[in-house]
């Protein structure tokens, strides 16, 4: 008889589970230290993410696995492929990023913020968002994606006594909560119908379904699929993002923007690619479509943007992001109709590692202007080359890259890519709708750039920048620039071995 008690391969699990404990170790200090040692607990976090991330390097050696079904060692709940280290390199890396911005807004926050309770909550999530992209069952993968989401509706609503950012929280755990609800009603059709959680076997199994039950199967792969586009933000799920960002502190408006993304694309690249390739004729099309509406919506919103409106500067952030969700898509769905849907897929992670570098970098020079601009418009970082030089050389870098041109090469390779993924697909439609976007893009990413080199008005106002906001923007800059000068290094990071 075999063994029931397995053998748990620790050094697989690190990643997610340090950030858990250090996490745990956050709340636990913060009833026993006084106000005036509050800021200990952000470095502590900040210490806890990047050790994090430096367990990724001795994974990198090859793929490993563990909490494996007895009998069947390559029936695994957690696997730590290339796919789930580029992924937890991306979400542990935001997560670092979004902690050393929320040092400074902390302190700028005097109190109105509950330190403890953040920093758990920030580690918390980060938690489950480095889990998710290892899960390969259902189970562990619904678990890990609300891990991520739960503590990031109190940590958008985390102010006291803000009514916006109350506002902003609820919206976000509405669209959430009916996103969970639709994803579990699939999962449980799909379990029902094939009788696993394991993704690899209900990719073999699901082809095979009793006559009785495919009716059930198909109901289920729609709603799993539905339920996870309501989390990657497409449209027209979308409805939540630009007011929850606005209303959440700004370094969480850049952790949703990148690590949120993350988890929602992470999660449908499993379900169709892994668990659901015999249904690439429904989730295909549809992709295709969610990519066109997205991109197209999400350009057309940040073009709507008044540059002198309360919080544009924000705004138009999220309604690029939402955008580039749309961009995202776009392999996902070639990867159905594609002969080397690991190449596809691919091409979906080598553009998220760009977007989060210069999307957070972007978020940095924000939570920069917004120390001294609270209203954070478009128009207020109108003349900033004068009052800070170096911040607004960055920002108009960041948007270069965002919108694909020069000097921000990796922005352009990472378009290129995705834009070839859809060619080879035999996509030319979805290729020529992102085209067309890209043009729609470059106005608004071109305007706010500009607007960076113009003479001020009035007096140049000077930035103090604090340490950890340098550091912030520092990293974001260092990894744009060399990843400019050499882009070919994130196709090789990307590199998913996923099949």
């Amino acid at each position: 008889m075999s063994s029931l008690v397995q053998s748990v391969d620790w050094l697989a699990i690190a990643p997610p589970t340090l950030a858990a404990v250090v996490g745990l170790v956050v709340l636990v200090a913060d009833l026993f230290i006084g106000d005036h040692k509050k800021a200990l607990l952000g470095w502590v976090s900040v210490a806890g993410l990047a050790a994090s991330a430096l367990l990724l390097l001795p994974l990198l050696d090859g793929d490993r696995a563990t909490f494996c079904l007895t009998g069947d060692a390559n029936t695994c709940s957690y696997t730590a492929d290339h796919f789930t280290l580029a992924i937890q390199f991306l979400v542990l890396g935001g997560a670092l990023l979004a902690a050393l911005l929320s040092v400074t807004a902390l302190k700028d926050a005097d109190r109105e913020i509950p330190e403890g309770e953040f920093w758990f909550l920030l580690l918390s999530s980060a938690a489950g968002a480095a889990l998710l992209p290892a899960s390969r069952d259902l189970a562990t993968l619904i678990v890990a994606l609300e891990v991520a989401s739960l503590p990031a509706f109190a940590l958008v609503g985390i102010k006291r006594g803000d009514k916006k950012a109350s506002e902003a929280a609820l919206k976000f755990f509405l669209s959430s909560v009916t996103a969970t609800a639709v994803s579990l009603m699939g999962v449980s059709f799909v379990y029902a119908s094939t009788g696993t959680l394991y993704l690899t076997e209900i990719a073999r199994k699901i082809q095979h379904v009793d006559g009785q039950l495919l009716t059930l199967a198909q109901t289920g792969v729609v709603l799993t699929l539905v339920g996870f586009a309501f989390k990657t933000a497409a449209v027209p799920f979308h409805f939540w993002v630009p007011d929850t960002y606005v209303g959440a502190p700004l370094p969480i408006a850049a952790y949703l923007s990148v690590v949120g993304k993350a988890v929602g694309f992470s999660g449908l690249i499993l379900v169709t690619v892994v668990a659901f390739p015999s249904y690439a004729d429904v989730w295909g099309p549809a992709l295709a479509a969610l990519a066109a509406l997205t991109m197209t919506v999400g350009n057309v919103g940040a073009l709507r943007q008044q540059a002198t409106r309360a919080y544009s500067a924000v705004r138009l952030l999220a309604w690029s992001s939402v955008g580039q969700a749309g961009y995202l898509l776009v392999p996902i769905a070639a990867a159905a109709y594609s002969k080397d849907a690991e190449k596809a897929i691919g091409s979906t992670v080598a553009y998220a590692l760009m977007y989060a570098a210069v999307n957070l970098g972007a978020f940095a020079v924000a939570a920069l202007v917004g120390r001294t601009k609270v209203l954070n418009r478009v128009s207020d970082y109108r003349g900033l080359y004068a009052s800070n030089p170096l911040a607004a050389l960055l920002l108009g870098f960041f948007l270069l890259c965002l919108a694909g041109l020069p000097p921000g090469i990796i922005g352009l390779f990472a378009k290129v890519t995705v834009f070839s993924a859809a060619v080879d697909a035999g996509l030319g439609w979805l290729a020529v709708v992102m085209a067309v976007n890209v043009v729609i893009a470059l106005f608004y990413y071109l305007q706010w750039t500009t607007l960076l080199f113009r003479a001020p008005e009035g007096e140049p106002e000077k930035h103090r920048v604090p340490a950890p906001l340098t550091a912030a923007i520092a990293l974001t800059a260092v990894l744009g620039v060399a990843l400019s000068g050499a882009p070919q290094l994130v196709l090789r990071f990307s590199d998913t071995g996923l099949f």
